[in-house]
């Protein structure tokens, strides 16, 4: 049998390398003609197949198929009732019945935007707790899901074994025991190293348990793009999470590779829970055709015997969308930021539009400072990120290298007033390629709280000045410009 299929193997091989130039002319044809992409991105694929056929067509099969046209998430129940509310809200808005805050009001565009272009529901009763510290975060969760009453629905990008995993399911199998409804959605290829041992367990426990695009064999995931990259959890309606902590022993800071794990996550209550809970229902709806709009008790609003007085709006987006909402929120905070923009983010590999807003902003006198890890998990990606930000050397914006473990923290504060965090890297991979989901706060004392742990953060961090920047070595240059010219394919 093993023979058989070396022998299969081999034949396949030799005859994609036999008719490579063929193939390759063939790909060529259908990216210029029948895939919508930005031109950096269609030459990068072109010379990739001329340069390097054999290894372009592999890494077209496995990075570059563009599924953007298949609308992935287009449910019917919950599209009529978002409209509905949408049209009532971009009408309020218009005849200025819902106001933002005093120095909120100019951001009255954005929260339209996001209206008509996201279905995102603008809500001004919330309240959040910031979290930066993993064990803080996951005691936090852990605990809330032992209070849970009704139902627990969990999703993340990449949940993997040891003890943070055991801890969880500890949780949540007793309380699946004890009649509370709990589901599980993870990405195919962020939870290809969760056991099977545990998937058993969960579905033993009556846990149901959804897999986003699922590998086609073992671990194998030729789909490398189109990941799920969002972090959810929704408990009992009325308390939600969204941010960058994913399961993993690395993110308690277990892991010497990375040291401190330092990540931003948030903690909502109040309306805006409904929406992130519509936004794990759209996805498990997809990868488990199990259609939870039918079910009231989901969406039914929890009345908080303290309400908050923070608007949010979630925000998603990914390649079933028309737009790149998440980073079009980016670039609109940018051009109406006064005094400063704070970025943090693990990856920095913005488009022309964003870097070109960033190097403007700087230029005109704003404070511009942009946070990046010091170490790589992604050697590649890394170097690129050090290429587009000795770009803002020269506009005047500063950069800094966080050296106290590993930076995962994604988001942006401008002029301490308004904050978008959530799962999205500030890089074309997040923008266009993945599914991501952002919490954009118009308050000024959450994006206080969050520019001051920023500025804290300073402490524990070398400036990357232009000085340095320029006298970089040899090896180092090579590097930046090979992972630059592949950049448009992230």
């Amino acid at each position: 049998m093993t023979d058989k299929i070396f022998d299969i193997i081999s034949i396949i091989w030799f005859w994609i390398k036999d008719n490579t130039f063929y193939i390759n002319i063939i790909l060529g044809i259908t990216i210029v003609f029948f895939q919508r992409r930005n031109p950096t991105s269609v030459w990068a694929w072109l010379l990739l197949l001329y340069f390097i056929p054999i290894l372009g067509f592999f890494l077209y099969l496995v990075i570059g198929h563009d599924y953007r046209k298949t609308k992935m998430f287009r449910t019917k129940e919950i599209e009529d009732e978002l409209n509905g509310a949408i049209k009532t809200q971009e009408d309020f808005i218009r005849q200025k019945k819902i106001e933002l805050d005093g120095e909120h009001r100019e951001y009255s565009d954005l929260v339209l935007y996001n209206l008509e272009a996201n279905g995102a529901i603008y809500s001004k009763n919330n309240n959040v707790e910031i979290f930066t510290d993993g064990n803080e975060k996951f005691n936090d969760l852990i605990g809330e899901m032992k209070n849970a009453r009704k139902f627990i629905h969990i999703q993340y990008y990449i949940m993997s074994k040891g003890e943070l995993l055991d801890r969880i399911l500890d949780v949540l199998e007793e309380k699946a025991n004890g009649g509370v409804e709990v589901r599980v959605l993870y990405d195919g290829m962020g939870g290809r190293f969760i056991s099977k041992k545990n998937i058993k367990r969960m579905k033993n426990a009556g846990i149901k348990v959804g897999v986003f695009f699922p590998p086609i064999l073992g671990r194998l995931n030729l789909r490398f793009n189109y990941r799920n990259h969002r972090k959810i959890v929704v408990i009992d309606g009325k308390t939600g999470y969204v941010g960058g902590f994913n399961v993993g022993e690395e993110y308690l800071g277990r892991k010497k590779k990375f040291g401190y794990w330092r990540d931003t996550h948030l903690k909502i209550s109040g309306d805006a829970v409904t929406d992130l809970q519509v936004r794990f229902v759209l996805d498990w709806n997809y990868a488990t055709k199990e259609n939870l709009f039918k079910e009231e008790k989901y969406f039914e609003k929890y009345i908080s015997k303290d309400p908050g007085r923070m608007g949010i709006q979630i925000i998603s987006s990914g390649p079933d969308s028309k737009r790149q909402e998440i980073r079009d929120n980016y670039l609109r905070l940018i051009n109406k930021a006064k005094k400063s923009i704070y970025i943090q983010t693990p990856y920095f590999i913005p488009d022309e539009a964003v870097l070109q807003a960033l190097n403007i902003a700087a230029m005109s006198g704003i404070d511009v400072k942009v946070m990046i890890p010091c170490k790589p998990d992604h050697p590649f990606v890394y170097w690129v990120t050090y290429s587009y930000s000795g770009d803002l050397l020269e506009s005047g914006a500063r950069i800094y290298c966080y050296d106290n473990g590993f930076l995962h923290a994604k988001g942006m504060v401008v002029d301490g007033i308004v904050s978008c965090y959530g799962t999205a890297n500030m890089d074309m991979r997040s923008f266009a390629l993945n599914f991501e989901v952002n919490a954009v706060i118009y308050d000024r004392q959450l994006s206080e709280c969050l520019e001051a742990a920023f500025l804290k953060d300073l402490e524990h961090c070398s400036e990357l000045t232009k000085y340095n920047y320029e006298r970089r070595s040899l090896p180092i240059r090579i590097k930046e410009q090979i992972s630059r010219l592949l950049a448009p394919l992230m």
